[in-house]
């Protein structure tokens, strides 16, 4: 009787840490995954069946690469068979990052760790797995994120450097323009004068003037302060933008062509920021039809569904998709000269107005199409 009692007693201890190795085993939160020499799974936990979508049962006494995307599965046993016949160990008692294949197909990063044991029935690997997928996400956001604080710490530098260039350019500008209005007050009291010079210097004038606008509202613009809305005439804004952008190009005049719908609305927007969207849209094309032996840049305006639509259209290359993806993000434009921050700031601008600019899709061979849409607003909605 009392040996029978040792025995109960034992029977009981080896149920009980049994039933303790199952718990764990079973609850444990990374995957557990048992094998033999053979490659065969011995044990399958709950967390490895959450993580590959695999019941236990379908995978008991198969193969473990069941489990492996192919490249993985078509090494696998032959690295098993390669530490056993040589005991040189390659990533036994090692953590390292492999893939695993889902039941569906995904295949997925895992952090594996392996540990070996020797058993009455002999060898034995007890892998531990874990699912770098969140931690993979974790570390993307933080990425993402490093990329805008260094993108925003760009743009603050940008903030700083146009308040120092208004500072030291408003003098002189102010001057230049002092200068310019001395010198048409005198040509105008000279008859020897021709009126044609008399045009160049008013220009020059606004030219100047609106160099002073543009510097003074470049912190508005990082800032993204409300725009100073003005009723604006589109076909006298068409003509002054074709105008300013065949400044200085060197080219034929033909090059640049409009299309501008009759009878459309005045546009209520920030005149100089306008300009300087249409002007950088102009100035890109033509960058773009450089090497064209006929070139073709059209600035067309009509009344659409989302408001008003100006269109930059040219016959160059077109852009290709890699490009595109990037276009209109600040530091990443394409050109080896300027800073990339044409586009972005344009859109800027566009979105800040409550419009958009975008890059239409074009057949190859087609060229590009930049649309700028804004909303037709009228004075009384601006004043309520």
């Amino acid at each position: 009787m009392a040996e029978d009692s040792v025995i109960d007693r034992g029977d009981v201890a080896a149920a009980i840490s049994e039933a303790r190795l199952d718990s764990v085993f079973n609850t444990a939160v990374d995957g557990i995954i048992v094998i033999n020499a053979k490659c065969q799974i011995l044990a399958f936990n709950k967390a490895c069946e959450k993580l590959f979508g695999f019941c236990a049962s379908e995978l008991l006494g198969e193969n473990v690469t069941r489990i492996m995307p192919f490249d993985y599965a078509n090494a696998h046993d032959r690295y098993v068979q390669n530490y056993l016949d040589t005991g040189q160990k390659k990533i036994i008692g090692i953590g390292r990052e492999v893939q695993g294949q889902h039941k569906d197909g995904t295949v997925f990063p895992v952090e594996l760790s392996v540990g070996e044991a020797s058993t009455p029935e002999g060898r034995q690997f007890i892998g531990i797995l874990r699912d770098l997928r969140p931690r993979k996400q974790i570390e993307d956001r933080l990425q993402k994120a490093q990329a805008q604080l260094v993108h925003m710490t760009r743009l603050s530098a940008l903030d700083e450097m146009g308040a120092a260039i208004a500072h030291e350019l408003n003098q002189p500008l102010t001057a230049v323009m002092l200068y310019l209005q001395s010198v048409s007050r005198k040509a105008a009291s000279d008859d020897s004068i021709s009126p044609q010079i008399l045009d160049v210097i008013s220009k020059a004038v606004r030219e100047a003037e609106r160099a002073s606008e543009i510097i003074q509202r470049m912190r508005q613009l990082v800032e993204r302060k409300a725009p100073e809305r003005t009723a604006i005439d589109v076909a006298e804004l068409v003509a002054a933008c074709l105008e300013m952008a065949e400044l200085g190009s060197g080219e034929d005049s033909s090059v640049l062509a409009s299309e501008v719908e009759d009878n459309l609305p005045p546009l209520m927007a920030d005149p100089v920021q306008i300009r300087q969207i249409l002007i950088n849209l102009i100035r890109n094309a033509r960058e773009a039809i450089a090497d064209q032996e006929h070139k073709k840049v059209t600035l067309s305006v009509r009344l659409g569904g989302e408001g008003l639509e100006f269109r930059v259209k040219d016959n160059g290359p077109g852009v290709s998709a890699e490009v595109a993806e990037v276009l209109f993000r600040a530091f990443s434009g394409g050109k080896h000269k300027g800073v990339g921050l044409g586009l972005a700031i344009s859109r800027s601008i566009a979105q800040n107005h409550g419009g958009d600019l975008r890059l239409e899709q074009t057949d190859p061979g087609e060229g590009a199409s930049f649309l700028l849409t804004l909303p037709v607003m009228s004075e009384e909605t601006l004043q309520e």
